[in-house]
């Protein structure tokens, strides 16, 4: 993509190679540049007439190559009159052949070889010239040399399509250039884009992009002139290849008969159709099949097909592979599919926009010979006559990636209800659940829990429903003019049968009480009633539905119901009838009640007498009508006639608390709109707005329930204990008869929603909707909270981040500020004309912004109640309501305003505060691969760490925009078919939702695999708006309803929090709220309910907002009392006493006993309150954050007696770059600490021997010695949510004297006074406290601090300067001392403040560096500076004491000097120096520390570790060197028992995650290999004595999980994260087998060991084991010189089903017993944490040890039966085997990944994320 970016809109070749120099090109001949007249400008003309010895070359040399990637080329040019030229055209193709494309009038006719192509060129001639009229009657006559009347001419050629068409090549770049005699030339360019010539960019602008018709304007330096009155095509001709000529010869380069930019020529750039003669289709056929493989690839198409049969197009959409495939939302049990016609209603296929496009459906159209299919693309669909689409799928299927877990979305509940009716709701039969339809999804809600299912498949709105009597089967019908029936499993959720009704507007659907028939009504074509009877007897046994009998009738059926005892019988009733029909020998058949006097009501419903059982004969059975007019009638079923008339009459108020029904009246009666009768009452639902309760004979009301709108439907559960009502309205409840009770169960907008807004912090939704209300949701229980209704249409809704406030943007521009908590209007303003477009709220609540569609923008403080306007501007923002309601975007650290204005091509970022504008882009100009100016429609700021900005374009694509500078950085095309509607990123900025039409995507932001989307359905009409909940566990889509999506992302690709967050977590939460316990519950914002996929560990930290605290006054600081803080602080616990000989269970199997369980402790966090101001963390690399994991330490570990461990901590490898001054050293002691992890190490620089202070469980963070080299503070977080720890150690026995816990989080900084009587410390930006310090930094300015002592009271009293105005806006992120109180200070900008300290004034700066300057050490006039950069600089500041204020200096004394510099590997980070600042240690952030000595200028490396996560650790066979692997690519060896780093093995871009030594077949290192698997799928053989890479190998398409070599080094056996495990030859690297037992399944272990296997009764002198995620080992017997290989036992370890992701799940880990390889030992996921012997020849368990925790890595050691596992709660645990007694070591600050044993077992290797540690193993 990089490579391609800088040549967007267009590469001017001149200018590029800078011809006029002639350093880069060449000229030979009679070349020379003259004034032409009619372009009124110089140009090169080429004299000569001998094409060999007169012409122009670009580039100078073979050897160089243009590298212009652009598709089209453009030659500016004038043949010289009667005479011939020739131009030569390199072009490179993606199979790196380099092809020439010539032409020239030198030419006759086209000829062709597989690397030269030669096209004839045609001039042109003059409109009504002489020659024109010749050229007419004979087709040969243009071709030869230019004709006297040539003119200047526009070349444009498609490399592209040429290559593709006539070599079947796919084009890369034009790689040079030769223009060769009698020649006139202008200029050259090459551009993605089609220009038309006879277009200006300034005409463009001016007539707008809808007369520009597809095509883009000409470059300005490009263009020819054009005379005021004068048409371009009658100055010049413009010549296009593939030409559209009519002339002969065919495949010549000639003048088209047509404008470029007109309808037709646009239609043929499109197709790219030509016409080719036969003689040249041969040709290209001979061609093809001399150049193409034997085997052609699946990527392409035959270029040349005769018949090709008529194929049906089928809309390539960008994720339609996941409609296919079942991965849009539906029932739990499984998904259903969804034409892709009826998503987004466009039927014109798409080519691919980017190559990781997630598009799986791919069609190439008929006649676009340039359509190439991508690599990636794994499947074609191509719609036939045929029933269903055929797949043909690739074999490169497997090795795909995609975005995971898939699906990453699943619905989980909706607000909504209704949408084509809200006359159809049903009980199941057991009274639980309640189902309904919402738009086009169909929910079952369980009325306890309110917890939903949803059925999916319809693309309308979902208008009847119907059960069976045994609510097992389901039937659904949807609106419109194809009705279609879906018949649902309900219990299951699947679809078992979908048909067409042959009839529209469906309004009821009826089930038989069997489930055997189904009745539905609706309209035919003619509008007449449609009555149809399927037979749906046999449709759950997957039997087709059939059709028993049609009617078609004249009379109104408003309800139609089978009769519950005969399937054959069925009831209807409408306006002005009641009908009894019947089904006979396949006829339907009907008669009518006689109704007598009461013909003429209309009738709304139907029901009949309550009892399902045969005590009764049909006749006897009563049925009940209800009608508009009030009257019930009572229908003798026998005798077809009334039984009983009722007319329900409105109650009279009689006295003033008692009202009485009069039944019989001729007043105005209730309208009744539906019935439901039970055993023992009848139940309706009137128009009035009540449901009411009757005894059977209607006598009196015994109960009602009134409600906000009409009732439009009522039904009695089959208990007859619960009565579900439903309101026009688009309400839903039941009333328990019981307790007189009514819930409601869901209520929903009766309109489209517009815009809706969450509030993070009490998990609320707030809506606008334009059925005129805002609506505020609770999200747990769905149940509205509050309303606000206007006569004014509400467009868009904006929360306030903290406070209980929300505004509301109108239709008529009025903005309102409501109070939730009082229900109280706060403002409202009128600032706009027009409708209100958008509305937000600054993410730190200071401000609130407003825009309207006539380009209005307001600025108001939103800090006050009355949130006044500080700011409004007109003509801003661009006019239209389409951008609405999200058109502003505010950045998450609240500093940029960005929206679309003040045209539709223009995209603005102003100041937030102030909106003064600071960046324009224009997208029109970006969007280069589009032909016609494009328009930006939405516009979203990604997290601030990304530093970008989203557009989404009219032309389907989202630009990734560099937010300060407008560059383009990265494209997406074809993102939706229609609109794109929305935009949100996750808060991480790894996740990138997009909406258009009905369509969600959820996207992966970096575009790292091949399928980069997954595609969800659900809505039926136009999604308004979508967004992330603030705790990014869920997302929020509008439309129809309110849709409520639970995000399914693996943790570690997401910013998912844990339950009981520790203070590292709570710090980092992105919400801004004061009150932390109200941060935690923001984190648990989703749905309150257990989560179908948990929550998976987080590997890597979250991305981080990164902005600087805003300026505030500190002047209320005053004075602070410093004193011991004993009472406030949580005291230092240590970890609980040990058990003298704890034990594991160890159960032998065959010996019977109860099993105790296992318990989980629980921790319960108590968190202190914070400050009222939201913290924001600082601007400045200097700011330590730790890195974010999710384990904590185990605080139930048994750890051993002193004296008694199992275990020595010999030696820790690396260093911690992630701390902050986190390195002591003093040259006069010698005394040489640094951290990694939670050890502090202390190394004699002299001998490498180490010591280990061990007293943090967590990261530390910073180290500072005392003056005098005897006490040494350390600094970390604290453990389970408790304040930060300081440890103070005595460094001459390693004791640790004290410890203080006084900073909430993080400790920043520590430091000793300098008579080492004070002690000082700062945390972090969340608690901003100085436990004492003199002076600090931070974005506040420079804090001078002064302490006054008074016998044992200290005072602090501050003072805050502000940094002066010529430094900027900056943050201060370092400090130190000279002797002579003067104080530097380093920013983040670079800068250098000097201040005198008796005055506080900052009198000096400079600029030191470019990047922040995060470490500063003085001494004397010496001034060292270290920055992220790299660079670490030396500076002279002798000049700086004069001046001082006050001081006399001269001119020249007045400067800094640099007088050295050095780059190193990293960010600096730590630096300690001696007192003459000739030498000391400098600490990077690649985990490096440093000696520097700038008197030899020298600088070399004393400790070095990995900077990423550490995968692997291996020894050699004799120990004398061992080898790591990491996640940054590399290999790392080091010799034992120094540990010092011998080499180093990198690949760039890769992960290693395995390694291997080769087998000790001698002592020689000419015989050292090792073997390392990387993430793309390769094996590496590095040999030691070269330091080399002996040989690549790839034998996997996936990740290499796995690897070893055979016990005698013949071959390398691998793993991959496929299941597929790959034999290979290290010699030759041939893969000489693929076993694919554990297919699916990712490899976790391989392991090779020497044993004859005849005891088995197979061959073989070695066994090998393999182990996969999904618990199954397999052992095999193998003889690899007889390459023989068989499998000798499987083993399948049982689990209980886990909602968990497999990779969240415990590895499997399996290993040969050392003392006996007959026995494997296996530990990962299972009903019990255990870990299992088994043994080979008894094919059984044998012994079983109880685990305290999972296992996440395992070792077995070779002596002392020993056994090493790792947890995630930190722990090492080494267990004997055979009497199951352990000890814990809680040594590292991360989980364990691996546990590894030297051969010999007296060594073992652990390791957690960057820590490496090595143990002496003593034994248990």
């Amino acid at each position: 993509m990089s490579s391609r970016v800088w040549q967007h809109p267009y590469v001017n070749i001149f200018k590029h190679v800078k011809i006029e120099e002639w350093k880069r090109s060449s000229r030979e001949g009679d070349v020379n540049t003259y004034m032409d007249k009619t372009l009124k400008c110089s140009v090169f003309r080429i004299r000569g007439s001998i094409p060999a010895s007169n012409f122009i070359l670009l580039p100078k040399t073979s050897t160089q190559s243009l590298g212009l990637t652009g598709r089209y080329f453009y030659l500016l040019f004038r043949p010289s009159p009667a005479k011939h030229f020739v131009v030569h055209l390199d072009v490179a193709s993606e199979e790196s052949q380099v092809i020439r494309i010539s032409f020239s009038t030198l030419f006759k006719e086209f000829k062709s070889t597989a690397t030269w192509l030669q096209f004839p060129f045609l001039c042109g001639a003059p409109k009504g010239s002489l020659y024109e009229s010749t050229a007419k009657t004979s087709r040969e006559d243009l071709v030869g040399p230019a004709p006297p009347t040539v003119r200047w001419t526009c070349l444009m050629m498609d490399l592209q399509y040429v290559l593709s068409v006539y070599l079947n090549r796919r084009y890369s770049h034009l790689k040079s250039i030769k223009l060769c005699a009698s020649m006139s030339v202008k200029n050259m360019f090459t551009s993605d884009l089609l220009c038309a010539p006879e277009l200006s960019f300034n005409e463009a602008k001016h007539a707008g992009t809808a007369s520009v018709k597809g095509a883009s304007p000409m470059p300005r330096d490009m263009c020819f002139p054009v005379p005021k009155g004068e048409s371009w095509h009658d100055l010049y001709d413009y010549i296009r290849f593939p030409s559209e000529g009519p002339k002969m010869p065919f495949d010549s380069i000639q003048k088209g008969s047509t404008s470029p930019t007109s309808p037709e020529n646009l239609e043929h750039v499109d197709s790219n159709s030509m016409t080719i003669s036969q003689p040249v289709k041969d040709r290209i056929t001979l061609i093809q099949q001399i150049t193409s493989p034997k085997q052609p690839s699946r990527r392409r198409v035959p270029l040349v097909t005769a018949n090709v049969p008529e194929l049906g197009v089928l809309p390539v959409v960008p994720g339609a592979r996941e409609l296919q495939e079942g991965s849009q939302v539906t029932g739990e049990d499984g998904s259903q599919h969804q034409d892709l016609d009826s998503l987004e209603g466009e039927d014109t296929p798409r080519m691919l926009g980017i190559e990781n496009e997630g598009v799986h459906l791919y069609v190439h159209r008929d006649n676009d010979a340039t359509s190439q299919r991508e690599e990636n693309d794994v499947e074609e669909v191509v719609c036939t006559t045929v029933s269903r689409p055929v797949s043909l799928l690739s074999t490169r299927t497997s090795e795909q990636s995609k975005l995971q877990p898939d699906p990453i979305l699943k619905l989980n509940r909706i607000i909504g209800f209704g949408g084509c009716t809200t006359k159809s709701a049903l009980w199941t039969k057991s009274g639980d659940s309640v189902v309904y339809p919402c738009h086009a999804v169909i929910v079952s809600m369980k009325i306890s829990s309110g917890q939903q299912r949803f059925f999916i498949g319809h693309t309308d709105q979902v208008s009847v429903l119907a059960f069976n009597g045994t609510s097992t089967i389901l039937a659904s019908g949807q609106t419109g003019n194809q009705s279609v029936v879906r018949v649902w499993n309900y219990l299951s959720g699947t679809c078992v049968a979908m048909f067409k009704t042959h009839a529209h507007s469906l309004s009821s659907l009826s089930f038989s009480y069997s489930g055997g028939v189904l009745c539905g009504v609706g309209k035919d074509n003619y509008s007449k009633t449609l009555v149809v009877v399927w037979n749906t007897r046999r449709v759950m046994k997957g039997r087709e539905v059939v059709i028993l009998a049609k009617a078609h009738t004249d009379v109104d059926v408003h309800t139609m119901k089978i009769a519950f005892f005969d399937d054959t019988r069925m009831v209807s009733c409408g306006r002005d009838n009641i009908r009894l029909w019947r089904v006979r020998s396949g006829t339907l058949r009907s008669c009518p009640v006689n109704l007598g006097e009461y013909h003429t009501l209309d009738f709304t419903d139907l029901a009949f007498e309550e009892g399902h059982c045969a005590e009764k004969e049909p006749e006897d059975r009563a049925l009940f009508a209800s009608s508009k007019s009030g009257h019930i009638l009572e229908i003798d079923y026998k005798s077809v006639a009334i039984k009983n008339v009722r007319r329900l009459l409105p109650a009279q108020q009689v006295h003033s608390e008692r009202r009485e029904k009069q039944t019989f009246s001729t007043g105005l009666g209730i309208a009744v709109n539906s019935i439901s009768v039970s055993s023992t009452f009848c139940a309706t639902g009137s128009e009035d707005g009540y449901l009411r309760l009757w005894p059977l004979d209607f006598s009196t009301v015994f109960l009602e329930a009134e409600h906000e709108g009409s009732v439009s439907l009522v039904s009695v559960s089959e208990d007859g204990l619960n009565v579900l009502a439903a309101t026009s309205t688009g309400n839903l409840g039941y009333l328990d008869v019981r307790s007189r009770r009514y819930s409601t169960l869901m209520r929903s907008h009766t309109d489209t929603i517009l815009g809706f807004c969450v509030d993070g912090i009490r998990r609320r939704i707030t809506t606008a909707s334009r059925d005129g209300s805002v609506r505020i949701w609770d999200l747990d229980s769905l149940q509205q909270l509050y309303d606000f209704v206007s006569e004014d249409v509400p467009c868009s809704v904006a929360f306030h981040p903290s406070t209980q406030v929300f505004s509301c943007g109108s239709r008529s521009g009025v903005v309102r500020v409501f109070n939730i908590a009082s229900s109280s209007l706060l403002a409202e303003h009128k600032q706009h004309r027009g409708e209100v477009i958008g509305l937000a709220f600054s993410p730190d609540g200071e401000y609130m912004y407003s825009a309207g569609s006539v380009g209005s923008l307001v600025l108001y403080n939103a800090s006050q109640d009355d949130h006044h306007i500080l700011r409004a501007l007109g003509n801003v923002v661009a006019r239209g309501v389409e951008r609405g309601p999200d058109a502003l975007t505010v950045s998450s650290d609240s500093r940029c305003l960005a929206f679309v204005g003040p045209t539709e091509h223009i995209i603005t970022v102003m100041d937030a505060r102030s909106l003064d504008e600071l960046l324009r882009v224009d997208v029109s100009v970006l969007d280069v691969e589009s032909t016609s100016l494009d328009s930006a429609v939405k516009v979203c700021f990604s997290p601030v760490s990304t530093g970008h900005l989203l557009v989404a374009t009219s032309a389907n694509k989202i630009l990734w925009l560099y937010a300060r500078t407008g560059r383009l950085l990265r494209e997406v095309s074809n993102v939706h078919k229609q609109q794109c509607t929305s935009l949100a990123v996750s808060e991480d900025g790894r996740y990138l939702l997009s909406a258009g039409h009905r369509i969600i995507k959820v996207w992966d932001y970096r575009m790292r695999f091949d399928v980069n989307a997954q595609v969800f359905i659900g809505h039926s009409q136009p999604i308004q708006q979508v967004s992330f909940t603030p705790d990014q566990l869920a997302l929020v889509s509008v439309g129809e309803a309110v849709f409520y999506w639970d995000f399914l992302a693996h943790p570690e690709d997401s910013v998912e929090r844990r339950r009981s967050p520790s203070p590292v977590a709570a710090a980092l939460s992105p919400f801004k709220s004061g009150n932390l316990e109200q941060s935690v519950n923001q984190m648990l914002l989703s749905n309150g309910m257990p989560r179908q996929t948990a929550p998976l560990p987080m590997s890597s930290p979250p991305c981080l907002d990164i902005s600087s605290i805003q300026r505030n006054s500190l002047e209320a600081l005053g004075s602070l009392s410093v004193c011991e803080d004993t009472e406030e602080a949580e005291p230092f616990t240590a970890p609980p006493a040990p058990v003298i000989g704890s034990f594991l269970r160890v159960t032998e199997m065959g010996v019977s006993g109860d099993r105790p369980d296992l318990m989980n402790g629980l921790f319960h966090h108590s968190f202190a309150k914070e400050e009222e101001k939201t913290a924001v963390r600082p601007d400045s690399y200097r700011h330590f954050t730790p890195r974010f994991k999710v384990s904590s330490l185990d605080q139930d570990a048994v750890t051993p007696q002193p004296g008694e461990e199992g275990l020595k901590l010999k030696a820790v490898i690396g260093y911690n770059g992630n701390g902050r001054g986190n390195i002591v050293w003093n040259p006069d002691t010698g005394l040489f600490a640094y951290s990694c992890g939670c050890i502090v190490v202390v190394e004699d620089l002299h001998t490498g021997s180490q010591r280990h202070w061990l007293g943090h469980t967590e990261e530390i963070s910073s180290l500072a010695v005392a003056n005098d080299a005897q006490t040494v503070a350390s600094a970390s977080a604290g453990s389970s949510g408790s304040r930060s720890l300081i440890c103070i150690w005595n460094v001459q026995d390693g004791s640790c004297k004290n410890t203080i816990s006084h900073h909430k989080g993080e400790v920043q900084s520590i430091a000793f006074s300098r008579d080492d009587l004070f002690f000082l410390s700062i945390g972090d930006y969340t608690d901003p406290g100085v436990a004492l310090q003199l002076a600090c930094v931070g974005s506040a300015g420079t804090l001078f601090c002064l302490i006054e002592s008074n016998g044992p009271d200290a005072q602090l009293k501050v003072r805050t300067e502000a940094v002066p105005e010529e430094v900027g806006e900056v943050e201060l992120t370092s400090l130190c001392y000279n002797a002579n109180s003067v104080l530097f200070t380093g920013t983040n900008s670079g800068r250098i403040c000097v201040w005198d300290c008796p005055t506080s004034r900052c009198f000096m700066t400079w600029e030191a560096d470019e990047g922040e300057i995060g470490v500063l050490v003085c001494r004397g006039d010496r001034l060292l500076t270290g920055s992220n950069t790299k660079r670490v600089r030396l500076w002279a500041v002798e000049a700086v004491q004069g001046m001082r204020p006050g001081a006399e200096s001269s001119e020249d004394s007045s400067k800094v000097l640099l007088e050295q510099e050095m780059t190193l590997d990293g960010t600096v980070v730590s630096a300690a120096f001696d007192d003459a600042m000739e030498m000391g240690i400098v600490g990077t952030t690649a985990g490096t520390l440093w000696y520097i000595n700038w008197v030899e200028n020298t600088s070399i490396r004393l400790i070095s570790g990995h900077k990423s996560k550490v995968n692997d650790v291996v020894f050699s066979p004799e120990e004398s060197n061992f080898a790591t692997c990491g996640e940054d690519g590399s290999v790392r060896v080091w010799s034992a028992p120094s540990n010092e780093l011998l080499v180093q093995f990198q690949v760039l871009a890769q992960s290693c995650l395995c390694i291997c030594w080769s087998p000790g077949l001698g002592s020689s290192k000419e015989n050292q290999f090792i073997a390392a698997g990387y993430s793309d799928g390769t094996l590496r053989i590095f040999r030691l004595a070269t330091s080399e890479m002996e040989l690549k190998l790839h034998p996997h398409p996936v990740s290499v999980t796995a690897v070893q070599y055979s016990v005698d080094g013949q071959v390398v056996l691998s793993g991959g994260k496929d299941g597929l495990m790959a034999v290979s030859s290290p010699l030759t690297g041939m893969t000489l087998r693929i076993i694919s037992d554990h297919k699916g399944a990712p490899i976790s272990t391989i392991q090779c060991v020497k044993k004859k296997c005849a005891e088995f009764g197979l061959e073989g002198k070695e066994m090998w084991l393999a182990a996969s995620v999904d618990r199954r080992v397999s052992i095999w017997a193998s003889d690899w010189t007889k390459d023989k290989c068989e499998l000798l036992d499987w083993l399948t370890f049982p689990a209980p089903s886990s909602p968990e992701a497999p990779d969240s799940l415990p590895p499997s880990l399996a290993a040969f017993y050392p003392s006996d390889s007959g026995i494997v030992v296996y530990t990962g996921y299972g009903v019990e944490k255990e870990m299992s012997f088994y043994s080979l020849s008894k094919k059984q368990v044998i012994k079983k040890i109880a685990l305290s925790h999972w296992a996440t890595c395992l070792g077995l050691s070779s002596i002392g039966c020993l056994v090493a596992v790792g947890s995630n709660e930190r722990l090492l645990k080494l267990i004997k085997s055979t009497s199951g007694k352990f000890q814990d070591f809680t040594t590292h600050s991360d989980s364990l990944q691996v546990c590894r044993f030297s051969p010999t077992g007296k060594h073992l290797f652990t390791s957690a994320y960057n820590e490496i540690i090595l143990w002496q193993v003593q034994g248990l």
